[in-house]
Formats: structure tokens, C-alpha cells, sequence
């Protein structure tokens, strides 16, 4: 599986490589790739290669069950690892990571883990997912606005398109922002606050992992086990 930038999309599960395998070939990947290339000649970029598409390869397209969205990747040395809101192993949990672990908590009783690394989520089928997969080092949304989020609006719509009863949460105004993309007569959307402590605590109280697990079952699914050890 190749790892370096110029061949981004072979590095990606096979079922998302065929599912996206036109925004692949566009006009506006191609920019992205150049751009990419002459960002980590210059710069440090996070994730690393071979991370960029973590949250496809854990999640395989037909085993997404739930999709929570994020905006921008961790610009601190070694927190990002590809997946939205999460951060390597024995790295110190962000703020809006630490009060989503507060939340289910108080949701589900979910002891409050050490680790931040949401990979045992990603490997049930919740599907984390950041609107731009890249960052420069130290300088948040510097990659914004470069073809990510065309490239993950193509992806959140492939799911609205492809599947059905996708529990999708989204959280503060950005994700909200997303909604036009998801076809609420096929999927449910949950929506609340962001985690943020910038929201003042207006994530708290949503229950949003109880409700998923509600939904999943009312489906004959199976419930997500939160727990992170």
C-alpha cells in the first residue's frame, strides 16, 4: 500500500477507491495532489502519508454505520492520526475530545479513558471524518479551501446516495453546515453543539451516543461500544 503523497489515492481501502474513483481522476484532486507535494517540501505536515486516509482504511465504505464529522485535523506534533476529534496513543486529549468523553460519560456511564485514540470506534463502523484531511504544522485551516472538502462533500453525499440509515452526527455549526448533503428521508441526523469549550458546556446534555445505539437497535443493528480502554 503506498504511503507517499504523490499517490495519495492509491492508499486508500479498495471499497472507497471505487466508490470515489472519479474524484480521484478530477481536475480539482490533481490541484490538491501539487499542492500537497509542494506543502511538505516546504513544510511539516499532519498527519503523515501514510495516516491521511486512517478514517477509510478502519472504516470500510460498507461497513459505515455511524459518520461524525470534523473540520480541520490536530496541528500539534503527534496528535493528528486521521481520524476526526482523535489523537495518537499517549498524546494528551484535546479540550473538545475531553468533554465528548465527558458527554458519554454522563450518557452511558462510560468510564473516562486515558487514551484518545478513537480507532476501536473507527473499527466498528463510525466513520470519522474530518472536512480537510491535511494541516501544516502549527497553522490551523491552512489547508483549507484547497480541494479537501470537495473531495469529503463527494464522500458524505456517496453515503447519503449508497446507503441507508447512516446515523450521522453532527456537531456545531459547521457540521451543520453539511446537512444539505444527507437525504433525511434514507439516514438520520442527530445535531447539537460543538464539544468545544468555546460552545460553554451546550454539548453536554445531548446523548448522542445512547441515542445512536437506540437507533441501531430499533434497526436490528449492532450497538457501538464506546468504550475506549
Amino acid at each position: 500500500m503506498s504511503t507517499s503523497i504523490e499517490n495519495i489515492d492509491p492508499s486508500i481501502h479498495e471499497s472507497w477507491r471505487a466508490i470515489l474513483a472519479t474524484e480521484f481522476q478530477s481536475e480539482y484532486f490533481q490541484k490538491l495532489k501539487k499542492f500537497l507535494v509542494a506543502e511538505k517540501k516546504s513544510f511539516l505536515v499532519y498527519p503523515p502519508g501514510n495516516l491521511i486516509f486512517s478514517a477509510f482504511n478502519l472504516t470500510p465504505f460498507e461497513k459505515v454505520e455511524v459518520v461524525i464529522l470534523g473540520q480541520d485535523p490536530y496541528h500539534g506534533p503527534g496528535q493528528a492520526n486521521g481520524l476526526s476529534f482523535s489523537v495518537n496513543p499517549g498524546v494528551k486529549q484535546p479540550p473538545s475530545l475531553k468533554n465528548i468523553f465527558k458527554e458519554l460519560n454522563t450518557d452511558l456511564g462510560v468510564p473516562l479513558p486515558y487514551s484518545g485514540n478513537l480507532e476501536p470506534w473507527a473499527k466498528q463502523g463510525v466513520l470519522l471524518l474530518n472536512a480537510t484531511l491535511t494541516v501544516r504544522a502549527n497553522t490551523p485551516c491552512s489547508h483549507q479551501k484547497k480541494g479537501w472538502e470537495i473531495f469529503t462533500d463527494a464522500v458524505i453525499k456517496n453515503i447519503s446516495d449508497h446507503k441507508k440509515g447512516i446515523v450521522f452526527l453532527l456537531w456545531g455549526n459547521f457540521a451543520q453546515s453539511k446537512e444539505n448533503l444527507i437525504d433525511a428521508n434514507k439516514h438520520y441526523i442527530l445535531k447539537a453543539a460543538h464539544p468545544s469549550p468555546l460552545a460553554r458546556g451546550a454539548f453536554f446534555g445531548c446523548k448522542h451516543f445512547s441515542k445512536t445505539n437506540k437507533i441501531l437497535i430499533h434497526d436490528g443493528r449492532q450497538p457501538i461500544d464506546w468504550k475506549i480502554e
